[in-house]
């Protein structure tokens, strides 16, 4: 492996820096089933008006199958590119159906579809996130690139306590991770070789991606990502945040 000689670093959000799943099962919760006579008990996953953990976890697979497929389908051009706000509108509608929390006859209900959708934004940040990034900013400039849109993006970016150099959006690319143009975004703006940047995550899909443009990688294990297979080959795998640092020298 050749010597890692970095000026910047880049990371994922979603995941990586923040656990996606507490954020999502949160709003899920706080989702009760429609009063409406007219809304069949068949669709709901719970007739009690706050779901138990395996109907949770049914809601949020839903939640994150919906999300995959349709961001998939967007980067192999088989739908036109949306913004994650609208990816997760929909799966909110599709979530609040299934959990019985919209009346079917009248349609959806705004109120429950548009706060699920928002939770996808409050998103708690991992316990070394905070101090891992600042800790690293000392040593280089930090770049977070993100599937979310740029309003989200904001939005997360302030709920979980996150301090960026520069944040990107995928949005600026007009489609999602794992397309290279979505990493060529944080090339351009660092101003330096693709192998001069150090892109974090906690997926492997995703460093799999930026490796293709010739990025340097780091693997961040977390309990929800994606881990490296057997043929994988990053540059650095890493415990959490404070390891990584300690890998890359940072005092």
């Amino acid at each position: 492996m050749a010597e890692l000689t970095i000026d910047a670093v880049v990371f994922d959000v979603l995941g990586t820096l923040v656990d996606e799943p507490a954020g999502l099962r949160a709003g899920i919760r706080a989702l009760t089933p429609s009063a409406s006579p007219s809304a069949s008990p068949s669709l709901s996953l719970s007739a009690s008006p706050s779901l138990d953990d395996s109907g949770t976890e049914r809601l949020l697979l839903l939640w994150q199958r919906h999300i995959e497929r349709e961001q998939g389908r967007i980067v192999d051009g088989d739908r036109p590119y949306l913004p994650s706000d609208a990816l997760d509108r929909e799966a909110a509608e599709i979530v609040a159906r299934a959990a019985g929390a919209v009346d079917p006859a009248a349609g959806a209900a705004p109120d429950a579809v548009a706060s699920l959708a928002r939770a996808a934004r409050r998103l708690p940040p991992w316990p070394d996130t905070v101090a891992g990034l600042a800790r690293l900013a000392e040593r280089f400039p930090l770049i977070g690139l993100s599937n979310a849109s740029r309003t989200a993006l904001l939005e997360l970016n302030a709920h979980a306590g996150l301090r960026w150099h520069q944040a990107l959006s995928a949005e600026d690319a007009r489609t999602y991770k794992p397309d290279p143009e979505v990493y060529r975004l944080a090339v351009t703006v660092a101003g330096l070789p693709p192998e001069r940047l150090l892109m974090v995550a906690a997926h492997a899909w995703d460093l799999r991606g930026a490796q293709a443009l010739g990025l340097r990688t780091a693997y961040v294990a977390r309990p929800v990502g994606d881990p490296p297979t057997s043929s994988d080959r990053f540059d650095l795998y890493a415990e959490d945040l404070a390891n990584l640092a300690d890998q890359l020298g940072v005092s």
